[in-house]
């Protein structure tokens, strides 16, 4: 039983010091001689036994008395509650913020509850574990800080890239005859054949000119956007300086992967396409539509599998083995959240280009001889230099602003993911030059 005046139950001891009378009587005098002469925890005459509610030993009535007033001054704060407790040295002992502190006693984060602070953003994010949007806003970020240097480097890979598919695709692989062989119904297996063949390979041929721009720009962005995370600028001479010793193992790692892929979806496919030739068409085509499916799934999963090791290879100076190994070790247990923000940064990619490349495409068919209706129906093969410029000028553009959305998102994805498994928060936050940064009691790596 407390002494405190308010903490005790109904029922309890009165403050006087004196316990009830069993017979309901409230004052000493309206008590007879023989309840006086009788103790208080035996029955009185005619009553049954009954055990006192009080214990025989009670406190003297001086302990019953209110508390004596202390003198007045300040009162000590109370102690902090688990799993509530401030950063230690925030101004009160026990890591609790002192009195006039913002937020305190307010409930929530950074208050007085002991909220974790604001990561540090010395760049374009902020050092802790990203989230989706933060990833796209930090690549969205780096191309409007560093404007210059970025859509500098994206120009000019984009327009080399571009000459190089135009000269080609008018020079070389403009074959009117492999057009007409495909729109044309009576045209023999061997023409289809030969026509098909002429097709992939002047698709080919463009695909990798365009690969190789990807590559040259990829390596120069990941290194102007792992500078823009420590808030540092660079320029285009500084990133190919740094860039240029791992182009070749970076060209290396994506020509592997795009085998890779080729090669497991042709393994998927080709049983049915030699069933379908040894006669059996429609099991041959359902076969083939089976094994194509399985084949792709397993080529997404590989490649989201080894989607970091491109800035693993450039950040890291690693070989092509490695940095593979590394991409698996960061993506193991995340699959799916690299999967979707890859793949919403590729559908972003896909529609900004769409916009810019699209009206160029038409207007160049209008302008061209044929018009629109030759682009509808041959798919620009035999249209003119006229069409190929001004579609070309919109894919420069195009190029020119999706580079950097994907060469971004892929290097902050691999740093998002370093930062939740290997605390490279502290590390990036020293390398910023921060203060004690990672440093602090109760830091806790990766947070």
């Amino acid at each position: 039983m407390k002494d405190t005046p308010g903490w005790a139950s109904p029922g309890s001891a009165p403050s006087g010091g004196q316990e009830p009378d069993p017979q309901g009587s409230a004052r000493p005098e309206d008590r007879t001689d023989a309840d006086r002469a009788q103790p208080a925890d035996q029955p009185g005459p005619g009553q049954a036994p009954q055990q006192s509610k009080w214990s025989k030993e009670q406190p003297p009535p001086a302990q019953w008395s209110a508390p004596t007033p202390q003198a007045p001054g300040p009162t000590p704060p109370p102690p902090p509650v688990p799993g509530w407790g401030g950063h230690p040295g925030h101004g009160a002992p026990g890591g609790r913020p002192g009195p006039g502190a913002p937020g305190y006693g307010t409930p929530g984060w950074g208050g007085g509850w002991g909220g974790p602070p604001p990561a540090a953003k010395p760049g374009v994010i902020p050092l802790r574990p990203l989230g989706i949007g933060e990833i796209l806003d930090g690549a969205v970020s780096t191309m409007r800080t560093y404007w210059r240097t970025v859509l500098g480097i994206s120009l000019a890979v984009a327009v080399v890239t571009q000459i190089g598919v135009i000269l080609l695709q008018g020079l070389v692989l403009d074959d009117t005859a492999s057009a007409d062989a495909l729109n044309d119904p009576t045209a023999t297996p061997g023409e289809l054949g030969r026509a098909l063949g002429d097709t992939l390979l002047s698709t080919s041929v463009v695909m990798v000119i365009s690969l190789l721009g990807t590559i040259i720009a990829t390596a120069l962005l990941t290194t102007v956007t792992s500078r823009a995370v420590l808030g540092r600028s660079v320029t285009t001479a500084e990133a190919w300086r740094d860039a240029r010793p791992q182009l070749l193992r970076l060209a290396g790692l994506t020509v592997l992967l795009l085998v890779t892929a080729v090669l497991i979806m042709a393994v998927g496919v080709l049983p049915g396409v030699l069933l379908a030739a040894g006669g059996s068409t429609g099991g041959g085509v359902l076969l083939a539509l089976f094994g194509g499916l399985g084949a792709f799934v397993l080529t997404v999963w590989l490649m989201i599998r080894f989607s970091l090791a491109s800035p693993a290879l450039m950040l890291e100076k690693q070989g092509v083995g490695k940095s593979l190994g590394r991409s698996v070790k960061l993506v193991r247990g995340s699959w799916w959240r690299v999967l979707g923000i890859q793949l919403l940064a590729a559908i972003i990619a896909y529609i900004v280009a769409s916009i810019v490349v699209i009206p160029f495409s038409f207007a160049g068919a209008a302008l061209d001889g044929d018009g629109i209706s030759g682009l509808l129906a041959t798919g620009g093969t035999t249209l003119g230099w006229t069409y190929l410029v001004i579609s070309g000028v919109g894919a420069v553009i195009g190029s020119t602003l999706t580079f950097p959305i994907s060469a971004g998102v892929t290097v902050l994805l691999y740093i998002d993911q370093r930062i939740r498994r290997e605390a490279l928060d502290l590390e990036l936050g020293r390398a910023a030059g921060l203060q004690g940064y990672g440093d602090a009691p109760g830091a806790t790596p990766g947070s």
